[in-house]
């Protein structure tokens, strides 16, 4: 796998927990259809040192595809399980980082 790919929320008061829960029910859905590798989801719901309210969902893969590639289907479970959190999420981004593998090390 050459890259890394986390979506970062950004989730009200309260909520990291619950928000983690659906997130981490979707990632195994696009695990189950093939269209991603594991992923591991954590969150910091306010107990934590660092930014508080954050769910992170992060995965690895050999190329970044766009969602919206011709012929991808998001399945619809994926769908209907974010339906019941979006009320939840103030914001969401995606991070994308280049995985250090021994054949790009630099002498």
């Amino acid at each position: 796998m050459s890259y890394v790919i986390r979506r970062v929320y950004e989730v009200k008061p309260g909520s990291a927990r619950k928000v983690a829960t659906t997130v981490a029910k979707q990632a195994a859905l696009y695990e189950e259809s093939g269209q991603r590798s594991p992923s591991r989801v954590y969150f910091n719901g306010g107990t934590l040192p660092g930014e508080k309210e954050r769910v992170y969902m992060e995965w690895t893969a050999d190329v970044i595809d766009s969602p919206y590639r011709e012929g991808n289907v998001i399945p619809q479970p994926v769908r209907d399980a974010g339906a019941g959190i979006r009320d939840l999420i103030i914001n969401n981004y995606i991070e994308f980082y280049e995985l250090m593998t021994e054949a790009k090390f630099q002498e």
